[in-house]
């Protein structure tokens, strides 16, 4: 309830924001439906405002392309139809992925999937509505501590998933770089680079690797005394 209450104060603030940029009231919910994607639109909203839409739409893909990794971690947990697919692909968010992996039960998966993927599209836009119709009187999610729910929500999903040490290597790396590069990057650029993460599970290898194929020099026998004849 609390991302799905931080989903609706977000998208609100979203909705008023675009309204306040003089952008048309049909622009908001025509980006909510279609691109259901929260840190691509407030970019977008602000580029499209200054007149640059070619860097909305390169930002957008930028912002967006963790999709990638998250679409093959639940390739097979939305189906094989292409219908699926399409529709899948279209309410995956970091939530959504999150809730999903977090399901021991291929079963449960889908099912989590698609409902929370449902859920948070619903109420994205419900949000947006408000935002546009209410205008500047819905305020900062921020000030009401909102904001906060998003991160909190994925760090208690995926805590329970950090039992062996590779995993926790990974992550604090991961987390360690995004924490790094927020205050110089572009918002959502830090969560990419988080994949640097990764590395980490290459470097020990790596070293154990060159370790063990370094020659070893040959145990030099004793010499024997030479007897006389």
């Amino acid at each position: 309830m609390a991302i799905a209450a931080a989903m609706v104060a977000v998208g609100a603030s979203f909705g008023a924001i675009a309204v306040s940029y003089g952008l048309p009231l049909w622009l908001p919910f025509l980006m909510s439906t279609a691109v259901f994607a929260g840190g691509a639109q407030f970019l977008a909203v602000g580029l499209i405002a200054a007149g640059n839409p070619v860097a909305a739409v390169l930002g957008g893909l930028l912002l967006n392309a963790r999709h990638l990794p998250f679409g093959l971690a639940v390739s097979d947990t939305i189906g094989p139809r292409w219908r699926d697919r399409l529709v899948g692909s279209h309410l995956m968010t970091d939530e959504t992925v999150a809730f999903t992996l977090a399901e021991p039960d291929p079963a449960g998966r889908r099912r989590t999937y698609w409902l929370i993927g449902l859920t948070l599209f619903t109420f994205w836009n419900v949000g947006t509505a408000v935002g546009v119709l209410l205008g500047g009187a819905t305020g900062d999610p921020a000030t009401l501590g909102l904001d906060a729910a998003f991160p909190a929500g994925l760090i208690a999903l995926i805590t329970p998933s950090l039992r062996d040490r590779e995993t926790r290597l990974v992550a604090l790396t991961g987390a360690g770089v995004a924490v790094v590069l927020t205050p110089v990057l572009p918002a959502g650029l830090p969560v990419m680079c988080a994949l640097l993460g990764l590395l980490a599970l290459f470097l020990p290898r790596r070293a154990s690797g060159q370790q063990a194929s370094r020659p070893t020099s040959p145990t030099a026998e004793p010499s024997r005394p030479v007897e006389p004849c």
